[in-house]
């Protein structure tokens, strides 16, 4: 309890680290390169959108207070309206016009009665309508969505599908957005080999395809820097090859082993380092520091640690490069489907399947929790955050859900 009392708070970690990082200079990119960034500064409108009052329905437009008097009321349809039309006439009293969705309000006309609420009349071009309605009915009026000038939207705002709509709907095809963050990836361990090198002894680094992924995923350009051998020279000359790297991601050497390196060629390298281990499982020997502009974060090496540390300290990183506000890990409210013990003094981030059961998202602990194998990670949902100062969590107990990017 007094090695995990001086451990620092996930929180309060997180907030370190995020504090040591920056949104990344602007680049103009197409629309589809922008999806998922967030705006380097405000965009303005460059056009009214709509340009002009329209119908939101198929129907007739009319004088509203030609409808005032008992129904039905009959009146003489002057023209037939359609999208991309410009009106020909004025709706003059006893008058209207028939009306496609999006087609221009004509002139004198105030408000357009949908097409159920009508029917024919006997007499050529007329029409009876059957419901009373006020000014504005069913229309879309001009500049609902953009009127020019204005900021469109606001510097920060994450862009979306929606987002990137309204921006096409402007002639804009292009957009200002912090450039992807570059990401190096570095593995460490005598016993690790590449897939494509397999050699009797050793196992294959998992962990750096696994993280390049995510950091994909997340946004980032990955470059994954190989394997390190467990020497001081050896791990000192593949951080070397970092440089000009935003964020430099380590796996394992991070623990107090006598081949544990990686702090010791983090500190030859200039470094500097902003804390080292955290109350946390899995995860804890989670170190984090800087060197001019780039942020280097050490990762566990067990393949699952160095994906719940990534969601819950390398992905708001990434987010903020990219210049997001928002960028702590999403929490959801759900209940617990069993029931969970530990230790006081680390929080646990355990690996759950949740599924909607009766209005409620119940959380189900994955059977095995290992954090050296990925399999245990392979059916998770979410992260269930199990407190620090909590030893158990029973059936039906609220929990705290963290849904996880790494799924399909």
């Amino acid at each position: 309890m007094k090695e995990d009392a001086a451990l620092l708070p996930v929180e309060e970690a997180r907030a370190r680290t995020l504090a040591l990082v920056r949104s990344l200079p602007p680049e103009w990119v197409r629309l589809e390169d922008a999806l998922g960034r967030a705006l380097a500064q405000d965009v303005r409108a460059q056009r009214t959108l709509p340009p002009w009052d329209n119908s939101a329905m198929d129907g007739f437009a009319v004088r509203s207070a030609d409808l005032t008097g008992p129904l039905p009321v009959r009146l003489q349809v002057k023209e037939t309206i359609y999208a991309g039309r410009t009106p020909r006439e004025e709706v003059r009293p006893g008058t209207c016009a028939r009306i496609m969705t999006g087609a221009p309000l004509p002139a004198g006309a105030d408000a357009v009665v949908m097409r159920e609420r009508t029917r024919l009349a006997p007499e050529a071009d007329t029409v009876e309508i059957l419901e009373a309605v006020g000014p504005g009915n069913f229309i879309r009026p001009r500049g609902e969505d953009a009127r020019e000038g204005e900021v469109l939207l606001p510097q920060g705002t994450p862009l979306g599908i929606p987002e990137l709509g309204l921006v096409v709907a402007q002639g804009m095809l292009t957009v200002p957005v912090p450039r992807r963050p570059r990401v190096a990836i570095l593995s460490t361990g005598d016993e690790l080999c590449r897939a494509d090198a397999p050699a009797e002894g050793q196992i294959v680094d998992a962990n750096a395809p696994a993280l390049s992924l995510a950091v994909l995923r997340a946004g980032g350009v990955p470059s994954v820097l190989g394997i390190a051998r467990d020497t001081l020279e050896d791990v000192y000359q593949h951080l070397a090859a970092a440089e000009g790297y935003d964020l430099v991601l380590t796996s394992a050497g991070m623990s107090v082993g006598e081949h544990d390196f990686v702090r010791e060629a983090l500190e030859k390298l200039g470094v500097e380092r902003d804390f080292w281990r955290v109350a946390i499982k899995p995860g804890k020997p989670l170190a984090v520091g800087r060197k001019g502009a780039a942020v280097y974060i050490g990762l566990p090496g067990n393949p699952t640690s160095s994906l719940v540390t990534f969601e819950l300290f390398v992905r708001p990183a990434l987010r903020r490069m990219l210049g997001h506000t928002d960028v702590e890990p999403p929490r959801v409210s759900g209940r617990l489907e069993g029931e969970l013990r530990k230790p006081e003094g680390l929080a646990h981030y355990v690996r759950v399947t949740a599924a909607w059961r009766d209005g409620e998202l119940w959380a189900r602990p994955l059977s095995t929790q290992t954090s050296g194998a990925l399999r245990s990670a392979a059916s998770a949902t979410h992260l269930l955050h199990f407190p620090r100062s909590s030893s158990r969590l029973a059936t039906g107990d609220k929990v705290e859900l963290l849904p996880l990017s790494w799924g399909a």
